[in-house]
């Protein structure tokens, strides 16, 4: 067994990482709070401050402009990304929920970048499908339905220009992947976790980040 060299995170050292990360700007900590203070059940699927950091900067380490998100929820990731993209970029993101959406909305045009957001309210496999075929995509990130991951994937890899990157966000689940015996969600991680690890169009790592991510390059 490989020893971990890995830092255990406490509250105390969260909190560190967080202060030597960029901070979250007003409205990006805004939308933080009304999405645990409206849907505090829910608010675990918003991606966490260090994410939406890591998401804006791998966005302007490659320089995208057309970006694709599956899964939206209350639009903190779209907003991070979208003011990580230049005034003429576009971000598609997809979910099936106006009532999260409608917050995602509301802040995206306070920080100024509605304009480059394009939201659709569709089954994303339907969003993805109808998007041109050929590779245009320079940057996609995926945190919707963990039992659709492979199949969004597929949409979006033929679709990913060369050196362009796909983000999986939960692909630890909350530790359950490493039940062999997992049903439901994380047995569907584990079998989107194999899938990429074997598709020799792409090179992936992955990382200890939040709940698991995994950053993927087009070959």
């Amino acid at each position: 067994m490989t020893e971990s060299k890995s830092t255990p995170i406490t509250a105390e050292m969260y909190d560190y990482v967080l202060a030597h990360n960029p901070p979250l700007d007003s409205v990006q900590r805004g939308l933080v709070e009304t999405t645990h203070r409206q849907f505090p059940e829910s608010a675990i699927m918003q991606s966490a401050a260090e994410q939406g950091a890591l998401l804006a900067f791998l966005l302007r380490l490659i320089g995208a402009r057309h970006v694709a998100e599956v899964g939206t929820f209350t639009g903190f990731s779209a907003l991070c990304m979208a003011q990580a993209l230049p005034a003429d970029g576009t971000l598609i993101t997809c979910d099936v929920s106006e009532e999260w959406t409608a917050y995602g909305r509301e802040a995206w045009a306070k920080a100024g970048v509605a304009d480059r957001v394009q939201l659709r309210l569709a089954p994303a496999l339907d969003t993805l499908r109808a998007m041109p075929a050929e590779p245009h995509i320079d940057f996609a990130y995926i945190d919707a339905d963990k039992a659709g991951y492979i199949g969004y994937w597929e949409e979006l890899v033929p679709r990913l220009r060369p050196g362009g990157l796909i983000v999986a966000d939960n692909v630890l689940f909350h530790g359950e992947v490493v039940n062999t015996e997992a049903t439901g969600p994380a047995r569907a991680i584990r079998e989107f976790n194999d899938h990429v690890r074997a598709d020799d169009r792409m090179e992936a790592v992955m990382l200890t980040v939040a709940d698991g991510v995994t950053v993927a390059r087009r070959r």
